[in-house]
């Protein structure tokens, strides 16, 4: 399988985070994910599952590797 996350890619996911933004930039990418919210700039660390099941939408902001 493909792995469909990159590190700098922005993701909207289902529900909005307490600062109303549901945007979020992936900062590593792993067994976990840590995200940086876009909104307010809160980090967090989220497992794999959790963002492949609740991701809406990737927007490629990491460009030139492919």
């Amino acid at each position: 399988m493909a792995d469909r996350f990159q590190v700098g890619d922005i993701i909207r996911m289902k529900k909005p985070h307490p600062c109303g933004s549901h945007e979020w930039e992936v900062l590593r990418v792993g067994a976990d994910f840590r995200l940086k919210c876009m909104g307010c700039g809160h980090q967090i660390m989220v497992s794999r599952k959790l963002v492949e099941k609740n991701t809406r939408q990737i927007t490629k902001k990491a460009q030139g590797e492919d």
